[in-house]
Parts: C-alpha cells; sequence; structure tokens
C-alpha cells in the first residue's frame, strides 16, 4: 500500500507539474547539435571488411541543424506533436592498420576510409512535457542527398617517422570496387527510423536533448539481388534548441 501511495503522488505531482506548464499554443524554432553514428546489422562485415568496430567508441562524429515545430495536443501542454526537417551528418569509418610484409624500415601502416552520408531528416515526434523534462517517441523519415569518401594512409617507420597520406578521390564500397568521390548508387536513397529522445526545456523556450534513432531500412542497395547485405543506421544526437515563444 505505501508502494501504491508514493507511485501514486509522484504521479500526482508529475502530472500538477506538466499542468502548470503553458503550451503557449503554436511554436517554430531552431536547433543545432553532434551527430554520432556508425552502421550495424547481422551482415555488416560483408560491407566494411573484417577490421570494422560497431562499438560505441568508433562511432563516428558529425553534425546536425535544422527547423522544429511544436504543436499542442492538449490545452495544458502536456501532450504535443514536434516535426522538425534536420540536415544531418551521418557516416561510418573503416580503420585498418597492416605490420606483416612491409618494406625495410617501415613498421605499420594504417589505413583510415571514412564515408560521410548528407541526410535531410524528417522526425515525427509525440512529445509529452512534464514540467521541463520532456520526452520523445516516433518514427523518422530520411533522404539520403549526398555521399563523401575520404581516405587516410599513415606509414610509420622503426626510427619514429611518420608520413600521412590523403586521397578523396576513391572509395572502396562492400563490393571492393573503387568508387569517384560523391558515389552513392550503392546505397538505399530513403530511410525510415525509430527514435527516442529525452530532455530539459526552460519556460523561455531554450532546450538540450539527447536521442537516439535506429534505421529499419538496409543502407545498402544491391539493386534487387537476394541476400542483400543488412547495415543499419545508427545514430545519436544531442541538441541544443530554442523555440520562439508566441506571447
Amino acid at each position: 500500500m505505501k508502494k501504491i501511495a508514493a507511485l501514486t503522488l509522484a504521479l500526482a505531482s508529475a502530472a500538477s507539474l506538466a499542468h502548470a506548464q503553458d503550451a503557449g499554443g503554436f511554436r517554430i524554432g531552431v536547433k543545432a547539435g553532434a551527430t554520432y553514428s556508425n552502421i550495424s546489422g547481422s551482415n555488416v562485415s560483408q560491407i566494411t571488411g573484417p577490421n570494422y568496430s560497431t562499438d560505441l567508441g568508433d562511432y563516428k562524429l558529425g553534425y546536425n541543424a535544422g527547423v522544429s515545430l511544436s504543436i499542442p495536443l492538449s490545452s495544458d501542454g502536456f501532450f504535443s506533436f514536434a516535426p522538425e526537417l534536420l540536415y544531418n551528418r551521418k557516416g561510418y569509418e573503416i580503420k585498418s592498420e597492416q605490420k606483416m610484409n612491409l618494406p625495410a624500415g617501415v613498421s605499420k601502416v594504417e589505413s583510415e576510409q571514412q564515408r560521410v552520408l548528407h541526410y535531410l531528416d524528417v522526425p515525427l515526434l509525440a512529445k509529452i512535457n512534464a514540467g521541463g523534462l520532456f520526452f520523445e517517441l516516433g518514427p523518422q523519415v530520411s533522404y539520403l542527398f549526398g555521399s563523401k569518401n575520404k581516405q587516410q594512409t599513415t606509414t610509420k617507420y622503426t626510427n619514429g617517422d611518420k608520413d600521412k597520406v590523403e586521397n578523396n578521390s576513391g572509395f572502396l564500397d562492400y563490393t571492393g570496387v573503387s568508387r569517384d568521390d560523391a558515389y552513392k548508387s550503392d546505397l538505399a536513397q530513403f530511410d525510415i527510423s525509430g527514435v527516442a529522445g529525452l530532455g530539459y526545456m526552460t519556460e523561455g523556450g531554450l532546450s538540450l536533448g539527447l536521442r537516439y534513432a535506429r534505421g529499419f531500412n538496409s543502407l545498402i542497395d544491391t539493386k534487387d539481388t537476394d541476400n542483400e547485405p543488412k547495415a543499419f543506421n545508427n545514430a545519436f544526437t544531442l541538441q541544443v534548441g530554442y523555440l520562439i515563444p508566441t506571447k
């Protein structure tokens, strides 16, 4: 009984705080932040090779920016609909190193291939606002409009010297074929993701939010080939936002 009473009191307090926060009507704002992304899936090694890591510490750092809306669905602002239009710089990296069969005087050769994916994301989120805290959940539709390929090779010598060479003219895709800088026809044009997040917004409209998006559509497009490799976008975003007050 004590646990039930405590839970009831907590829910009542949260509802009271939510009721005290005025929705302020329809609002429009801006937001920007960092993106931390990678790809994962049961067949991801077929795309990236055996040296690819899906560990959280090996995600690629990018950024995002765009506009947001807040459309109240209840008079007290507890429920709202929050669509957005964001530019999001996602992607992944492939790192490898060679220590065997090297020329005399060379101790190691490190290679890093990076693929930057330029997306337009449209999150369509249901939002719960509870006294400044907010929780969001919903789908996201994404359009891939560009791809950038970067490659860097670092040669380390036994005397401690090293040479670094950048070559952004090509990228080895999942078939092992070298592609030009802007090639993206091996990738799916659209992605559908599930998004979940939380954050805090002040009464003045400033907010800080953290969310996670998981893609449901395979990133790789093998043009209707059977047994298509499965690799899905994963992205964490940390965003600062501002909703313009309407009164």
